[in-house]
């Protein structure tokens, strides 16, 4: 079954080399009882690891099975482990955190069998563990320990067991139960090469090998090896995606969070942080883009604004305030109406600030000059009264509309304004209406305003004959554009700017230009919050990285025991790496958890607005997934790139 020729193996230990076998040559046959027998550093150990795999000679030839094992990769190492060989360790060598059947469904996972599940049980049975499938081994003696490990070495049917001082760390009673065992194991044809130093172990033995100093000293047959039980042939390589390598990950990455769980929180801590900033700052980005374009939109749907360009004096740069120009007449609105053909409502204004005065209060406010279409063309609603119309437009009459701000200065609590006298710069007006509350904002307080019909104002209290603002509703949305340009060319003719150098006197703005420089403007906003709060995210990785290679230092042994029993490059990466994505998405869970919470706190507070879209938390929770690819990735490499006996040989 085995046959190596000329087998040289030396470590270098500092500026040292010790020379651990020095041209070993052997033959196994299928169904023998071996026993390896020298004193410490004899090589005897070493040798045991080369048969078993785990390790490779500098030079030499090793024939398994008719396979060429010197010419074999890392993956095919682990497959010949795996499928044909079965370890028994000195110090048993079983996974802390699991279960019996767990430790001896290991080898299972790694060969993709289907048996999986009700092997482990058979198996554990057959060493007399039946009743103890379910308990840790912490929860288990030396004897069940070691017996436990036998069950692990036997689950895939291998076609040789090795052994390293089995009975090492032992009772006698338990260690002569454990002999016995393996002893009947190979009556019933198992191949045994056991690692002892211990003459007494020897005699079960039928063939015993003495090493001394890298080389053999003594063959000694005793009695012809028992017949080789018939066993089915091992199946082909798979190197195919094996689900249950991730499951069994995500199980043991779940119990080592639980096992340590101030360790795991404070894991966790930078990338809870991280999600729940990341979508907090978004979310108050997105809620002050929400409410601007709420106040955008509430000025009047489809609404283009025509205002005075400041002044400049002639080949002078300096510009006067806005609307210093008397640039915008009542004929100029009344040429729009009749033609720009999009044209739906038009609402001329002049305005200017004054005082309000009723009764011992007093207010200053803004003083609206207007047509009676503004509650429409801006979306306004009365609240109270009604409005003013056509008679009191052009009667001049002395009424008024007041704002909820004016209102709550002028006025008592539960005193109705409508059909009271206020006086603006010392003119009574009738107040004939209360409009409702929109509130104020970035964009002014719409509530702090008085309206009084157009004619009123330019006449009888202001003394203008210009307009302020222009306010022109189009009635297609789709037509802003065009009516822009229409409303520009009529303006430049009536203010007879032919020349194309010659600047406007006046300004048009578009609602649908304001409202995408916002959202160009909060969306920028939101991204720079976001990137700053995913520094947090990148310190959480930090600390990942840094808990996953101390993780790895911590279970290296473990990672020898797994590659031991099988497990190849991509399965310990993979087991790593889920674990890395297990500690992150629990963290971006606890991390979406407390965004929602710190949003649902700033709506409570009322400062700022917040808004948590399905996007940003889908977008944090995707980075805090792949926090743990990134960060999780060379703790793993680290990790599968262990050589097998370096790690075992850990302490």
């Amino acid at each position: 079954m085995i046959t190596i020729r000329n087998l040289h193996k030396t470590y270098r230990m500092g500026q040292y080399q010790v020379q651990a076998l020095r041209g070993v040559s052997l033959t196994i046959r299928d169904g023998e009882f071996i026993a390896i027998m020298g004193p410490s550093g004899s090589g005897k150990s070493t040798l045991m690891h080369i048969l078993g795999c785990l390790d490779k000679p500098d030079s030499g030839d090793y024939d398994f099975d008719g396979m060429d094992v010197g010419g074999m990769d890392d993956n095919g190492l682990a497959w010949i482990r795996n499928r044909h060989i079965g370890f028994i360790f000195q110090n048993f060598s079983l996974l802390a955190r699991c279960t019996a059947a767990n430790n001896v469904e290991l080898p299972l996972i790694y060969a993709n069998s289907a048996r999986r599940r009700e092997r482990p049980g058979e198996v554990l049975a057959s060493v007399g563990l039946g009743d103890r499938v379910a308990h840790r081994s912490n929860e288990l003696s030396g004897g069940q320990q070691q017996r436990v490990a036998i069950a692990r070495a036997l689950v895939n049917d291998p076609r040789v067991i090795f052994a390293d001082e089995p009975t090492g760390n032992l009772d006698n009673k338990s260690g002569r139960e454990i002999m016995d065992l393996i002893k009947d194991l190979n009556k019933k044809g198992l191949t045994i090469i056991l690692v002892t130093h211990d003459p007494k172990i020897s005699e079960y033995a039928d063939r015993v090998i003495t090493i001394e100093d890298g080389l053999i000293v003594s063959d000694a047959v005793k009695k012809a090896p028992a017949p080789a039980a018939a066993r089915p042939a091992a199946p082909e390589r798979d190197d195919s995606f094996n689900f249950y390598e991730v499951v069994d990950s995500v199980r043991i990455a779940v119990n080592g969070l639980l096992a340590n769980k101030l360790r795991s929180v404070l894991a966790m801590l930078g990338v809870i942080i991280g999600v729940g900033a990341v979508i907090a700052m978004i979310s108050i980005g997105q809620g002050a883009r929400k409410d601007i374009t709420e106040r955008i939109e509430s000025m009047g749907s489809n609404l283009l604004t025509v205002m005075p360009a400041r002044n400049r004096a002639p080949g002078s740069r300096v510009a006067g305030a806005i609307g210093s120009s008397a640039g915008l007449t009542l004929a100029d609105a009344a040429a729009i109406r009749a033609g720009v053909p999009f044209t739906k409502q038009i609402a001329p204004t002049c305005e200017s600030s004054a005082q309000v005065v009723y009764g011992s209060k007093n207010t200053n406010t803004r003083i609206r000059g207007t047509y009676p279409s503004f509650l429409e063309v801006r979306n306004f609603k009365l609240k109270d009264g009604a409005n003013f119309g056509e008679r009191e437009l052009k009667g001049r009459l002395k009424v008024a509309l007041l704002g909820s701000s004016v209102v709550s200065e002028l006025f008592e609590d539960g005193e109705d304004p409508v059909g009271k006298y206020i006086k603006i710069k010392k003119l009574r007006f009738k107040v004939i209406g209360v409009l409702e509350s929109k509130g104020s904002g970035g964009m002014g307080d719409e509530d702090d305003q008085v309206l009084i019909p157009l004619d009123t104002a330019q006449k009888r209290l202001l003394g203008m004959d210009y307009l302020s603002t222009l306010y022109l509703q189009v009635a297609d949305k789709e037509k802003m554009t065009e009516a822009t340009e229409r409303v520009t060319e009529l303006l430049r003719q009536r203010h007879k700017l032919f020349a194309e150098a010659q600047e406007n006197d006046f300004r048009i703005r578009s609602q649908a230009e304001i409202l995408e420089t916002v959202n160009s403007t909060a969306q920028t906003m939101s991204l720079l919050l976001g990137s700053i709060a995913s520094v947090s995210l990148l310190v959480g990785g930090i600390g990942i990285m840094n808990i996953m290679l101390v993780s790895v230092t911590e279970r290296t042994r473990e990672i020898g025991v797994r590659k031991a029993v099988g497990a190849r490059y991509r399965d310990i990466l993979v087991q790593f790496l889920v674990e890395a994505v297990v500690v992150c998405v629990i963290g971006g869970l606890l991390g979406v958890a407390l965004g929602l919470l710190l949003s649902y706190v700033i709506n409570l507070l009322g400062k700022w607005t917040s808004s948590v879209s399905a996007l940003s938390v889908a977008l944090s929770f995707g980075f805090a997934f792949l926090t743990g690819v990134v960060f999780g990735l060379y703790p793993a490499m680290n990790a599968a790139r262990l050589n097998p006996i370096d790690a075992l040989r850990y302490e």
